[in-house]
């Protein structure tokens, strides 16, 4: 398992700075002071530098153990050579402290000294940056002679001339002296050239060690001098110099690297690599001007020029010489590699199918390429020298040149390119959307990489279009309806009260579509389309919502005459409904359909949402009040509303609750006044003591699943209450009314009914359907086969609402009708109206002709039961009778057996009478 030590840095590497400069400066100090005593001189001066060195040894031992990296062998080298000048100093202190002789020269501890700079050299080598070719490898050793060729000629000229005349014939000291400088001299040349090829990865600790090694190779310079050679003692300044190389070499490998410095780091890389390239390529000329220097010194002082320094000075020159062709040739060559990636680039830009533009800081087109004239249809030529803002879009022109300004202004590392998307001139004179990219260019001008994206532009606006629009009409959908009423409450005129929405419904446009077609439908959606359009102003918006409603949104003008605006939205309103209303030519023939309209008009602090809501409810009000006509928003229908749901939510739990009634109302035959029949009615009687009739809590109940369930609750009630009348020896048929469409849904299953009548025993024709309705939509085919399959099953059907509408005599034809009941419009004016007398008496007739019981619905008058009996009628039920029953009096009328008849003629009730309460409102007597 690898160690790890974390690096240097932050306040903890602050800290061990701080602690390394007062050792160091401590030791100095000391050394200065000659440290007090003669003995702690030679102490701190032998022993001490031993020490240090020695931690440089361990620290670079432990780093370069516990860190598997490229650079382990420098530090394990670096480690070996501070042992080894650990191990001299060591042995240099034996002879002055312990023995107290003077150190024999030479000596062991020489050995070991000259062993420090071998490990050293090896390890810088380990940490340069290695060439990538052999030409590298040659241009590195190279530079190193220059550099230590060089000094080595300054320092023959200067000492070492003198050196290495052995002393009294010792030629092991003359070589010694000389060991100590040449070694330094190639520890010295390796530091200097490795310095401009170090790696760049550590680059803080990498530096740091060379440094401690180049302050050693300085203070070993300065010892083997002849001026200080002869004076020193262990424990001077000169030692502190030591000492602080080796401290610092022990403290590199952990160095890391620091904090961000105030200027951008790759700025700041840009600018060493740039001065340090400078100083690499001035290094050869510095070598042979030191060179020159030597060769100077020996001749100025009248010495013949020594022929050490004239071998080294040569082939310092000839290494200049060789360095320089080899540049050459890398230069020519490099040109050459230049000269192709510039064709290279040149045909890719020439041959792109984008425009490649320069663009002086003036604005001024210095290059365009050729794609222009297929991009554009622009010749590149012609636009050279223009100015780039004859090319931009006026209303785009400011905002391409404030992003432009930006993006000069902020900084090319912050940010190195932008994006800017305008319309450019084309050479037919239209204007296309160009997407450019943009980039800085020498001499502070912009490179513009552009691109003609016109049918990416459209294919979006398209796109937004067909999310925002009716595909069918064309017209705004819900969505941009919704999003333009919002920007009408929260624009500059928020606050006025004259902006309108209009909520239109086609009332009819159902039976158009089911009768001539969908597609006959989307033709009059249309027209219906470009005629709400065409009634509204340019500032307004007429949307399609879905279906066949519409909505138009009406823009206030500022008046603050809230009735007159009111005013002219209600006259808008009727006008539009007027056009709305008329033919429409569909298929070759004319349709009419008519509209309902709802408006509601915007208050101060209303949302979106809301505006729309109360439209909304406005037309439901306009459709139930007899559709075709125009209806403004109040706020009592929102609390209508509310009671609604509220009436709804309660009546899903009214079946469970046990809160529905069944009552009965009795069927009299009109020549004895017995009773023949009764007809079932529910009431609803809420748990706050609330009396609802069919027509209220049918009218809030809006779910289909829960109105089918009190339809069913309905039928096995009443035939389970007509079984237990029958048992109990008041056996009377019961009559249930059940819709059209209720029949064709399978609310009412034929095996359900035959189950029904099976388990309560209720004979043959004891059972009587009422057939609610006669909506012409409600294929009759299908309702034909249904009743024909009741009628099978002893189950008598009366067709309901005889007379009202136009699909009675149809349905009279078709269905297997038993008992035809008279609607109640025709009985409350059968008295008054001779008309109505004329029709009610030719119904009751075709009644009679074939063969049907005829049933009079809403008979409360004494005379309208002798009108209708005088005309023909058999049957009626109504408040001259009786109102609807609960059980107890149901059987007390059903052992009466028979109501009394008015005789004779009776004066009619006129307005100013007696009022006679509808059936509709009859409370309900206790139970």
């Amino acid at each position: 398992m690898v160690r790890t030590a974390a690096p240097v840095g932050g306040k903890a590497g602050l800290v061990s700075q701080l602690t390394l400069a007062l050792v160091c400066a401590g030791y100095a100090i000391g050394s200065a002071l000659g440290w007090g005593s003669q003995q702690l001189a030679l102490i701190m001066g032998d022993f001490g530098l031993s020490v240090a060195a020695a931690t440089a040894a361990v620290s670079c031992f432990l780093y370069g153990r516990g860190h598997e990296s490229r650079f382990r062998p420098a530090w394990l080298l670096f480690a070996l050579s501070s042992a080894m000048a650990a191990c001299g100093n060591a042995i240099w202190g034996w002879y002055e402290v312990v023995l107290g002789v003077e150190v024999p020269s030479p000596s062991i501890a020489d050995l070991f000294f000259l062993c420090f700079a071998p490990p050293a050299i090896v390890g810088l080598l380990v940490l340069a940056k290695r060439p990538v070719s052999r030409a590298g490898w040659v241009c590195l050793g190279l530079d190193a002679w220059l550099i230590g060729g060089s000094l080595l000629t300054l320092s023959w000229s200067l000492a070492l001339a003198h050196n290495s005349q052995p002393a009294g014939g010792s030629v092991p000291h003359a070589a010694l002296d000389l060991a100590y400088p040449l070694l330094d001299i190639v520890l010295v040349s390796m530091v200097l050239a490795l310095h401009f090829r170090r790696s760049s990865a550590n680059r803080s600790a990498i530096n740091t060690a060379i440094a401690a090694l180049a302050l050693t190779v300085l203070c070993d310079a300065l010892f083997t001098s002849p001026l200080l050679r002869a004076t020193y003692r262990s424990g001077e300044l000169l030692d502190a110099g030591w000492f602080a190389g080796s401290l610092l070499l022990a403290y590199a490998p952990w160095v890391s690297t620091r904090g961000p410095a105030v200027e951008h780091p790759r700025v700041a890389r840009r600018v060493t690599r740039g001065r340090l390239g400078s100083l690499s390529a001035l290094t050869p000329y510095l070598a042979a001007a030191v060179c020159t220097l030597g060769i100077l010194y020996n001749t100025l002082n009248g010495r013949s020029v020594d022929r050490v320094v004239l071998f080294t000075a040569c082939t310092v020159v000839l290494a200049l010489v060789v360095r320089q062709a080899i540049m050459l040739v890398d230069n020519i060559t490099l040109t050459q590699e230049l000269a192709q990636k510039e064709n290279h680039f040149r045909s890719l830009v020439q041959g792109s199918s984008d425009v490649i533009m320069i663009a002086a800081p003036s604005g001024i087109l210095h290059y365009v390429s050729p794609a222009a004239s297929g991009v554009w249809g622009r010749n590149a030529e012609e636009l050279k020298g223009s100015e780039l803002a004859d090319l931009i879009h006026p209303e785009d022109l400011g905002r391409v040149a404030h992003e432009i300004r930006r993006f000069l202004t902020a900084g090319p590392l912050e940010e190195p390119t932008t994006r800017i998307e305008c319309r450019f001139k084309s050479g037919t004179g239209d204007w296309l959307n160009v997407e450019s990219t943009v980039n800085r260019h020498q001499g502070g001008g912009l490179l513009f990489n552009s691109r003609d994206v016109t049918e990416r532009v459209r294919l979006q606006a398209q796109l937004q279009h067909n999310a925002e629009h009716d595909p069918l009409t064309d017209l705004p959908n819900r969505a941009l309806f919704t999003k333009r009423v919002g920007q009408a409450l929260h624009g500059r005129r928020a606050t006025d009260r004259g902006t309108a929405v209009l909520f239109i419904d086609l009332d009819g446009f159902k039976a158009v579509n089911d009768r001539l077609g969908h597609q006959a439908g989307d033709d009059l959606l249309v027209q219906a389309a470009r005629r709400l359009a065409d009634s509204v102003r340019q500032s307004d918006t007429a949307a399609r919502l879905g279906g066949d409603e519409f909505a138009a949104l009406i823009v206030g003008d500022g008046t603050r005459d809230t009735a007159a605006r009111e005013r002219h939205i209600q006259e808008l309103a009727d006008r539009l409904r007027l056009t709305l209303s008329q033919p429409y030519e569909v298929d070759g023939s004319g349709v009419r359909v008519a509209a309902s309209i709802g408006v509601a008009f915007a208050e101060p602090g209303i949302s979106a949402g809301d505006l729309l809501r109360n439209a909304d409810l406005a037309m439901y009000r306009a459709k139930a009040a007899g559709k075709g006509r125009v209806v403004m928003f109040a706020p009592q229908m929102k609390a209508e509303v509310v009671r609604k749901a509220e009436l709804a939510t309660r009546l899903r739990s009214a079946l469970h609750e046990g809160e529905f009634a069944l009552l009965h109302q009795p069927v009299v035959r009109l020549d004895s006044g017995r009773i023949t029949a009764v007809a079932a009615q529910a009431r609803w009687r809420s748990a706050q003591g609330i009396l609802f009739t069919p027509a209220e809590f049918l009218r809030v109940s809006e779910d289909n699943d829960r109105t089918a369930e009190l339809g069913r609750w309905l039928l096995e009630e009443a035939v389970e209450q007509a079984a237990e009348r029958g048992a109990s020896g008041h056996a009377v048929p019961v009559s249930v009314r059940i819709s059209a469409a209720r029949i064709l849904d399978r609310s009412v299953p034929l095996g359900t009914v035959e189950a029904l009548l099976t388990r309560h025993g209720l004979p043959s024709g004891a059972l009587i359907i009422e057939l609610a309705d006669h909506d012409p939509r409600i294929p009759l085919d299908e309702l034909e086969r249904r009743l024909t399959a009741l009628h099978r099953l002893g189950v008598r059907i009366a067709l309901d609402g005889f007379g009202n509408g136009f699909a009675a005599i149809t349905a009279l034809r078709r269905l297997p009708v038993d008992v035809l009941k008279l609607d109640r419009s025709l009985v409350e004016g059968v008295v008054e109206s001779a008309r109505l007398h004329k029709i009610t008496s030719g119904l009751l007739k075709i009644a009679g002709d074939l063969g049907l019981q005829s049933v009079a619905e809403g008979v409360d008058l004494p005379e309208q039961v002798v009108a209708l009996r005088a005309m023909g009628c058999t049957h009626a039920q109504g408040m001259a009778f009786s109102g609807p029953l609960d059980e107890y009096r149901l059987r007390r009328a059903l052992t009466a057996g028979h109501y009394p008849l008015p005789r004779g003629p009776i004066e009619p009730v006129f307005a100013g009478g007696t009022v006679v309460r509808s059936h509709n409102e009859t409370a309900v007597p206790p139970t």
